[in-house]
């Protein structure tokens, strides 16, 4: 159907995620395989590093150090193009000088989540330099807040997996399916 979207939905309407009927990021099962993809192509990929466009690596490396509790790359300087910080994974979150500024909001973001309550973690990272662009946190205790680094770039901070434990018995992330940098998606969690 010409200007629809999956399943004959209108474009630009509402969207739930694949994961669940409600659009929360809980997986449902095993999802059906995608008739476009070849079947007999074992080979996968996995995402290993995350690269962010910057002015400033050495700097914005610096504040995601700070945040997430890794190290700057020990051979980094501060005029280096590209500085890193391990994963967990093996892989690297990699910011990397790019000559143009951030204009309009990022396509992709990182969802955090705390090791302990979401409004201290949000206190913490606003203290680091870190903005607040939409506060998506609900009286119930659901829901997150949308932040940015210092050069723009959001990311959001979720519930703790105790305070997702103690509200709703659940310990699934409650990631956003939908964009929440633009407060669009489901109702938050």
């Amino acid at each position: 159907m010409l200007g629809a979207g999956p399943r004959g939905a209108p474009r630009g309407g509402p969207r739930r995620s694949s994961l669940s009927p409600s659009g929360t990021g809980r997986k449902r099962g095993p999802v059906a395989a995608d008739s476009r993809r070849p079947q007999a192509d074992p080979v996968t990929s996995r995402i290993l590093n995350i690269s962010v466009d910057c002015a400033r690596p050495y700097e914005l490396a610096l504040f995601w150090s700070w945040l997430l509790g890794v190290p700057v790359d020990p051979d980094a300087d501060p005029g280096d193009v590209e500085v890193g910080l391990p994963l967990g994974n093996g892989g690297h979150l990699i910011f990397q000088v790019v000559p143009e500024h951030k204009v309009v909001k990022n396509r992709l973001h990182l969802c955090l989540e705390p090791d302990g309550p979401r409004e201290d973690e949000v206190a913490r990272v606003l203290e680091l330099g870190a903005m607040l662009v939409d506060d998506l946190r609900r009286p119930d205790g659901r829901g997150w807040a949308v932040l940015a680094d210092p050069e723009g770039n959001e990311f959001c901070v979720l519930r703790s997996a105790a305070e997702r434990a103690s509200i709703d018995g659940s310990t699934d992330a409650d990631a956003p399916a939908a964009d929440p940098a633009a407060g669009t998606g489901p109702a938050p969690n």
